[in-house]
């Protein structure tokens, strides 16, 4: 047996479970940085900043600067760890802005949107099978997502680029053959000196926050939100399909959701129409698995 099936708290879909949770409650850990007046720039540059010290930190502990090395003397691997460093800040970006501006149940669209990207290019890009059962619910959840971009009465900028930039970031990163915690550390020092330089001029300028230690704390503690999901998602994407990947995703969407409705953003009927359409495709994809599992439990024996 091996060690992924006799330990299912380390197991990939376990871990994959832990990453979307961290993500779904993320917006509470912005929104006191915003309440004390700091903007979505200096939140992005903050969490680049504390993002590396992590991220190297972890990357000592666990000797993998050989990995970090052989990342840039690659010029394969340096230049899509390039791409991957700006998909990830773009999508940083809008996030932090959206979620501290009055539009986080729009960035759950986003994330809703975002399996959907994942299942279809599983399905077109890697091969990965669907069986109905799967198609089933890629359909009912796109049905889902299509009714809610109605309901908010406008064409959903913010959920598409949500969905464009972390979808292609998960295709890019499943293909490149380096260690999760290597790779994250190489992405988070292209955005180091740029996030550093914006900060010694913020502050310089008086119009920054830090060094206010009640306030410092939240921009520390960017850091590690930001690190360890980020690393979670990297190990499983490789180790799951994407189909797979995009279905355990609705947790993290889901609890962001529900940050929303507490913060008091408008729900419609229509909107809960359209959730009812992804839950209930999210349940044809659990059923399909359950069928699978059994099928495949007699086999083994």
């Amino acid at each position: 047996m091996s060690s992924q099936t006799s330990n299912p708290v380390t197991s990939p879909i376990s871990l994959a479970v832990m990453c979307y949770l961290i993500w779904g409650f993320v917006p509470l850990f912005y929104i006191p940085i915003h309440h004390f007046g700091g903007g979505a720039i200096e939140i992005i540059a903050h969490r680049s900043l504390w993002a590396l010290i992590w991220a190297g930190g972890l990357v000592f502990m666990t000797r993998q600067w050989p990995e970090v090395f052989a990342a840039f003397k690659s010029a394969h691997l340096r230049t899509m760890l390039a791409v991957t460093s700006l998909l990830i800040a773009g999508n940083w970006g809008v996030y932090v802005w959206a979620v501290t501006n009055g539009h986080t149940i729009e960035t759950s669209l986003g994330y809703y949107l975002n399996p959907l990207l994942n299942m279809a290019a599983g399905a077109v890009l890697f091969k990965e099978r669907l069986d109905n059962w799967g198609k089933g619910a890629i359909a009912l959840a796109a049905v889902g997502v299509v009714i809610q971009a109605l309901a908010i009465g406008h064409v959903p900028w913010i959920a598409l680029f949500l969905a464009a930039t972390f979808g292609s970031y998960g295709i890019l990163r499943k293909q490149l053959v380096i260690p999760a915690l290597a790779g994250l550390f190489v992405e988070c020092a292209y955005l180091f000196l740029p996030a550093l330089i914006y900060l010694i001029w913020f502050e310089g300028t008086g119009q920054g926050h830090f060094f206010v230690p009640s306030q410092a704390f939240w921009f520390v503690l960017t850091g590690p939100v930001t690190v360890l999901p980020l690393v979670l998602f990297a190990y499983v994407a490789r180790r799951l399909p994407l189909s797979t990947m995009g279905f355990i995703q609705f947790i993290g969407p889901t609890s962001t959701l529900v940050i929303g409705l507490f913060q008091g953003e408008t729900f419609t009927l229509l909107r809960g129409i359209s959730f009812a359409f992804i839950w209930l495709g999210a349940l044809v994809f659990a059923f399909g698995a359950w069928r699978r599992l059994k099928a495949i439990k007699p086999l083994e024996a």
